[in-house]
């Protein structure tokens, strides 16, 4: 199977051994002119432009800016209007038809409300919509068009794409369909659905290269949106990672998820998206550090609820503290169940004194911010309280029973992976693990040993294995503990950091004490023979081949650029998060690999969707050429050509069985 010679001769010795998946494939093209016509149709695909890939990554709950990223295809949307109607409508004009295609139910209730003659917009806008339609449905079948169109707009949507005016009678026909269309009061729905599929057919697949979660409220309505999506994968970040751990019953996972969003501000995900009760943590807080300012637990960013009021950020102080007293002492109890990942160091409870006031850390004593601990046994200081045991139970139930946890789990699951390759590029979130010389370094997984793809499939495996219920006790419950390690282990190719030092950050004013030196990984990626080694490894070929990450901000105001590895490697977190913008001088890359090259689009912030309905603002986004190609890159050149390029073949040899009776047409 797979031959290239489309005029080889077949034997009936390769018939036999191929007979079972050509039987198959009967079932679908019984006859010659069946099996014959799909051949013609694969073809065909095959010397169309390759569709447009989206590359993004570290979204950190950021929805509204992750929506309007996807309506406006990273500006492609605008382009192609400017390329069509750039030279007839002003910049203002062409904003807010632009505005209508990303958002046409909330745009059109604004022109209902400021209209009062309508006809004459929408003849206009219908005929502009359709013209900007037929550009991006270009590079696809009539058959994958069609299948984007709302059945019962489909045939109408159809002739007005595919019909174009040519000669009068082409004109009145043409015209009269978008006159009846307005005529029955189906205008709004019509734009509605044009703009909804120009959307969509403008991103052809969406790589998602981890971190969909935490700093930003909205992680839950970016799940949303993708489980209505078509056409998208996810490589597993750190933040998922520690998610789907918390969805999966790990304590410490679910410690860390609460933390992480009480010290944001941001509870939007936790309680409307999942339902998380927090009652009982608002009460244990209360009760427990009712008189404490808890000044070291402020949120860094003001928090939503009643408005940011004094009041409600001093009890979202007093939770998170409570939470992050918690978090500590099941950590360590994790750590003592796991001495494999040799984590003792992270234990910082023991290293405090009696009293709470100073603790020792690398040697060196340090005075501590804070040193009301009123849950903390000295002598006993992992051990939970009665209260804390009962809180714990409480939340970990809260997480087990939320059904849209378990949905987006799913998702998670059904599309993730730790790394993918598609088109010659190698992606994954963070890191590859590295020795100091640049070769891969082996790492310890349920006492194996493994380094590389190897790794990071062995990894993936263990992580499905804790939702698995055929998955033996033993292996499903060191795999719950194991998204523990992927969140914060030294050697976890999502961190892959010495360790993270949340501890020393609350309560250690030296910031020396703060740094997380990085793995071999962050340094050596500048080089190019690495970047080839590593794309070795893992048996990634192509003359233009890359490796795609996140994970890392990369600070462009500070000069760092994107592009490593002599083009090799590319790093796609430009600080999507409001909480990373002044760090990266950015809001965010995208990174887009059309059948023209790859174009890197860096983003200005997003004011908000309200401002692009009314005003018709946009991103402001900057465009970087970052690779081209001399010709036009075609589905035959891709993945997905060669799979078709393999039916074909197939295809071929069922018509040589069919023409020499070897199997008979059904």
């Amino acid at each position: 199977m797979g031959r290239e010679n489309t005029n080889q001769k077949y034997t009936p010795r390769q018939i036999e051994a191929d007979r079972r998946i050509l039987e198959l494939l009967s079932q679908t093209f019984g006859t010659i002119s069946a099996a014959s016509s799909e051949i013609i149709n694969l073809e065909a695909i095959l010397n169309l432009p390759k569709g447009t890939e989206h590359f993004v990554a570290d979204l950190h709950g950021e929805d509204e800016a992750f929506r309007h990223i996807l309506k406006n295809a990273s500006g492609t949307v605008k382009r192609k209007v400017r390329e069509i109607y750039g030279n007839e409508m002003r910049e203002s004009d062409l904003a807010q038809f632009c505005s209508l295609i990303y958002y046409p139910e909330q745009k059109l209730e604004l022109i209902h409300a400021e209209e009062t003659e309508l006809d004459d917009f929408y003849n206009i806008t219908l005929h502009r919509l359709v013209k900007v339609l037929q550009s991006v449905s270009s590079k696809y079948t009539r058959s994958k068009v069609r299948k984007s169109l709302p059945k019962e707009y489909a045939y109408i949507i159809e002739e007005l794409l595919h019909e174009a005016p040519s000669g009068e009678s082409k004109q009145m026909y043409y015209n009269r369909i978008v006159e009846t269309i307005i005529s029955t009061g189906q205008a709004d729905d019509f734009i509605i659905a044009i703009c909804n599929v120009i959307q969509r057919l403008s991103i052809d697949h969406l790589h998602i290269l981890g971190d969909i979660y935490d700093r930003g409220q909205g992680a839950h309505i970016i799940m949303e949106t993708l489980s209505q999506y078509k056409g998208f994968d996810i490589q597993w970040g750190n933040h998922d990672v520690l998610w789907m751990g918390a969805a999966a019953g790990n304590d410490c996972c679910i410690a860390n998820v609460l933390r992480n969003a009480l010290r944001y501000g941001n509870m939007d995900t936790i309680e409307e998206g999942y339902g998380i009760n927090l009652v009982p943590l608002a009460t244990f807080a209360m009760e427990t550090y009712g008189d404490d300012p808890c000044e070291v637990f402020r949120p860094k960013i003001d928090a939503g609820c009643d408005s940011g009021t004094e009041k409600s950020r001093t009890l979202l102080s007093k939770m998170h503290k409570a939470i992050a007293i918690i978090q500590f002492k099941l950590e360590g109890e994790m750590i003592d169940r796991h001495p494999e990942w040799h984590m003792e160091k992270r234990k910082l409870y023991s290293a405090m004194s009696p009293d709470f006031t100073t603790v020792t850390v690398g040697g060196v004593e340090y005075p501590m911010l804070d040193s009301h601990f009123p849950t903390i046994d000295p002598a006993d200081p992992y051990r939970l309280t009665e209260e804390e045991r009962e809180l714990v139970d409480k939340l970990h139930r809260s997480f087990m029973v939320s059904d849209r946890l378990r949905r987006d789990l799913n998702i998670l699951l059904n599309h993730g992976c730790m790394y993918n390759i598609t088109n010659s590029n190698l992606m994954f979130h963070a890191s590859v693990p590295l020795n100091a010389d640049g070769s891969l370094k082996e790492v310890s997984v349920m006492g194996r040993k493994f380094k590389g793809k190897e790794l990071l499939h062995a990894i993936g495996m263990l992580m499905r294995a804790a939702f698995n219920n055929d998955s033996p006790a033993e292996i499903r419950d060191y795999a719950i503990d194991y998204h523990w390690y992927l969140w914060c282990g030294p050697d976890s190719p999502l961190f892959d950091k010495a360790a993270m030092t949340t501890f020393e950050r609350y309560f250690i004013a030296d910031k020396k004490t703060h740094e997380e030196p990085k793995g071999h990984y962050y340094a050596l990626r500048e080089r190019e023979d690495i970047a080839d080694a590593i794309l070795d490894a893992f048996g990634v070929t192509g003359e233009h081949r890359h490796i795609i990450n996140g994970h890392v901000p990369v600070k462009v105001g500070k000069g760092e650029k994107p592009v490593k590895a002599n083009g090799k490697l590319m790093v796609i977190d430009g600080g999507f998060a409001k909480a990373y913008h002044n760090t990266t001088g950015i809001a965010g890359y995208t990174l887009v690999y059309h059948s023209r090259g790859f174009v890197l689009v860096q983003h200005e912030p997003f004011s908000s969707t309200e401002e692009a309905i009314r005003l018709g603002t946009d991103i402001v986004s900057t465009t970087q050429l970052v690779e081209l190609s001399q010709n036009r890159v075609r589905v035959r050149d891709t993945d997905k050509g060669h799979e078709l390029q393999a039916q074909i073949d197939e295809l071929r040899e069922l018509l040589y069985a069919y023409r020499n009776g070897i199997i008979k047409t059904r």
